[in-house]
């Protein structure tokens, strides 16, 4: 399935938000995830299917100020 992940295409085997974030190495509980715009919940990444063509942003927080 082709998926754009932060603005880059990928093309990959996975069918839940949650198989996404294992394959591309994400994890942590301080992660933000957003799928074509619309913001999923950590308690709902396995069960979030994935379809040809979505867009996912992953946003993880930053230390500093």
């Amino acid at each position: 399935m082709k998926l754009t992940v932060n603005g880059e295409d990928h093309d990959l085997t996975v069918t839940t938000l949650a198989e996404l974030l294992a394959a591309l190495d994400f994890e942590g509980d301080w992660l933000a995830t957003a799928v074509n715009g619309e913001l999923v919940h950590r308690a709902d990444r396995s069960a979030h299917s994935l379809t040809d063509r979505d867009r996912i942003e992953i946003l993880s927080p930053m230390k500093g100020g």
